[in-house]
């Protein structure tokens, strides 16, 4: 199963894209022995709508224009439920054992997500209620995913 990661905006250079190396290193290396065959990581350009909500529509479009045939989505936005990393490996695990050909992860810019995304999710993930920046959530949705791949290889997880 491929792993498609869509963001909206762009990383500039420092640790934020250093980590998302770091983790997508890590994921690719790791995630063949559970059948995670590439991540294809896209950054889309933010909208320069006159208003929020027109931002949030066409980003959204554009997003779901991204999204390849047969796709399970998840969204992350802070409307969404909060998993545990157990909870989203399980997640993760179902998708592949459902024989879909990938998974889209999907992060909204700054005015977060249009709700037309959100309804054509098939889960919407949240960090919690603080705002953050979008940035920062494609390195933790990175970081959770590569949790989820160490914890499907039954490699030590330090919760349990």
């Amino acid at each position: 199963m491929r792993l498609y990661l869509a963001s909206v905006g762009r990383l500039k250079r420092g640790p934020e894209q250093e980590l998302v190396a770091r983790y997508r290193d890590r994921i690719e290396k790791s995630g063949k022995a559970i059948g995670l065959s590439s991540l294809q990581d896209e950054e889309i350009s933010e909208s320069r709508a006159a208003n929020s909500e027109a931002r949030k529509q066409e980003e959204a479009q554009i997003l779901l224009d991204r999204v390849p045939d047969d796709s399970i989505i998840f969204c992350f936005d802070e409307r969404g439920k909060t998993p545990s990393s157990r909870q989203f490996a399980t997640s993760i695990s179902a998708v592949l054992d459902g024989g879909h050909s990938s998974l889209s992860l999907m992060i909204g810019g700054p005015d977060g997500l249009h709700g037309d995304l959100r309804k054509r999710a098939d889960r919407i993930i949240s960090f919690g209620a603080l705002t953050m920046p979008h940035q920062l959530v494609r390195v933790l949705v990175l970081e959770q995913v590569y949790r989820a791949v160490t914890i499907l290889t039954n490699h030590p997880y330090h919760r349990d």
